[in-house]
């Protein structure tokens, strides 16, 4: 275990009059603008310890001059940061995903600040752990961080995925490479794993994120739960990515699931999952953009009549990248938002329902619902909530760092009266 250490170890940051309150509630980051001096010159990536104006004791951290979170807290006590350290904090959040998981075999093990571990990001599928850092202090102790890793969890594999955005804001250059292998172990970046009741072929290499989006993963199964509960449905899943809503509500048992996204390896690699589960017949995967593709569709609707007489999906999926990464932009993110929903509401049928997820922490719960309600005041439908989605418990939620919430989701049922 990591012992007390003198806090002559650490150079200290001293917090401004009035900046502590933040820190002092939970929030890890520490800007440049809150700090009044650095004293014991530290290099980039060292640890040092946070005081507030008043000289009192806050946090250990990552110092970083040439990043706008100059320091990145790991600890509220005074630990030495080593391996032991990590091995602490790991066992932590490894006994967090055991209690409330169980024994799935694809979870996130450490999802950063979430985990009092800015900067760090260990995705496991069924054994082939998937690491990123995205600060210099976390990247500098990739070997302590391993070696913790191999400890508690005995892995086939730990690959190095390091080609996030945030490294750039950190000064690190991207990087791809295979930190630690068994021996019996091939070298393949394809895997295939379980999701729910459906095997999943991911690539560790080329996939978003690490691979897969885990923070959909109940909800995968939230949504086919809905189609189960329907008479042969047709689904439309709109920015399908590899087609997770897609397949899961295939499975469930809808009948014509018409799946849309914009990049070719996406549906090429939802292409290859539903042959895996012998799921194509039901699937059509359409290569395009959502808008122009919801366009053309309720232009075609209200133009040819003989087209269709009213709307045409039982379940509609809507599941967007963020629109937005500033509060700035949270106003043109919000008229996105309404028009993908004006106009996939015209194309539900009656009593049909619409899952939507909006995965920006900047657009509130309420905020993002207001928008789906609006859409559907300009539509003259009512909708009844049938469901809420959020955040799973491997990608755990502190209020007092609100960017650990960004996920959440709605289930409507368009009412006719």
């Amino acid at each position: 275990m990591s012992h007390q250490s003198s806090d002559m170890t650490w150079p200290t940051v001293h917090l401004r009059h009035g900046e502590a309150q933040r820190i002092q509630a939970g929030h890890p980051w520490v800007y440049s603008r809150n700090i009044q001096k650095v004293t014991q010159e530290p290099e980039d990536g060292d640890v040092v310890q946070v005081r507030d104006h008043r000289r009192r004791f806050l946090g250990l951290g990552f110092f970083n001059s040439k990043s706008k979170i100059r320091v990145r807290l790991i600890s509220r006590s005074k630990l030495e940061v080593n391996q032991s350290f990590f091995e602490m904090k790991l066992q932590t959040a490894l006994n967090w995903r055991h209690k409330h998981l169980g024994d799935r075999e694809c979870f996130r093990l450490v999802n950063a600040e979430s985990d009092g571990l800015s900067g760090l990001i260990v995705d496991n599928y069924d054994g082939v752990l998937v690491v990123q850092t995205s600060s210099l202090g976390m990247d500098q102790r990739l070997p302590q961080i391993v070696g913790a890793l191999k400890k508690l969890m005995s892995p086939k594999r730990i690959l190095e995925r390091n080609d996030s955005t945030g490294r750039r804001m950190e000064g690190l250059e991207e990087r791809h490479s295979t930190l630690y292998q068994c021996e019996s172990e091939d070298s393949d970046t394809e895997l295939i794993v379980k999701m729910n009741d459906l095997d999943w072929r991911i690539d560790t290499k080329k996939g978003h994120k690490t691979a897969a989006y885990l923070d959909q993963y109940e909800n995968y199964q939230q949504v086919a739960n809905l189609v189960a509960r329907m008479d042969a449905p047709k689904v439309l899943d709109c920015f399908s990515f590899m087609g997770g809503f897609a397949l899961h509500s295939a499975n469930a048992g809808a009948t014509e699931v018409t799946a849309i996204d914009q990049s070719e390896d996406a549906l090429d690699a939802a292409t290859s999952n539903a042959q895996l589960n012998g799921l194509s017949q039901r699937c059509e995967w359409v290569h395009g953009n959502v808008f122009d593709w919801l366009k053309v569709m309720t232009a075609k609707k209200d133009n040819d009549e003989a087209l269709e007489d009213g709307p045409r999906y039982d379940l509609i999926i809507l599941d967007p990248p963020s629109f937005t990464r500033s509060r700035a932009s949270v106003p043109d993110a919000l008229r996105g938002y309404k028009e993908i929903h004006l106009r996939a509401m015209r194309l539900l049928k009656p009593d049909g329902v619409l899952a939507t997820f909006c995965c920006s922490h900047h657009i509130d719960p309420l905020t993002f619902e207001g928008t789906v309600l609006s859409a559907a005041f300009d539509n003259r439908c009512t909708l009844r909530r049938v469901g809420t989605y959020g955040q799973p418990a491997d990608h755990p939620i502190v209020p007092s760092i609100p960017e650990t919430e960004y996920l959440k989701g709605f289930a409507y049922q368009r009412l006719e009266y």
